[in-house]
């Protein structure tokens, strides 16, 4: 038998996953749940808002990693024009 996870809960961990960037199977580990619960409310989210937060929220993720590597050559490139 299965337990119904409270609305708090809920919106919790979807608050999370959109807005913090937090993986699905972090955030529905953290909150004691399966994965696929969570992947299936971000389903019938994605046809309602007609979006797909997963793949958004990768590329938050890939774009924080590009603006780290932006900086990390800027730094360098700067510090090489000084070393001349």
């Amino acid at each position: 038998m299965y337990k119904a996870i409270p609305k708090e809960i809920h919106e919790q961990v979807l608050s999370r996953i959109k807005n913090d960037g937090i993986s699905v199977v972090d955030a529905a580990r953290d909150a004691g749940i399966s994965d696929k619960t969570v992947y299936g409310w971000l389903a019938q989210e994605s046809r309602a808002t007609d979006c797909n937060l997963i793949e958004m929220n990768r590329l938050k993720r890939e774009n924080q990693g590009l603006q780290a590597l932006v900086g990390k050559l800027t730094f360098h490139i700067e510090k090489s024009k000084r070393g001349r």
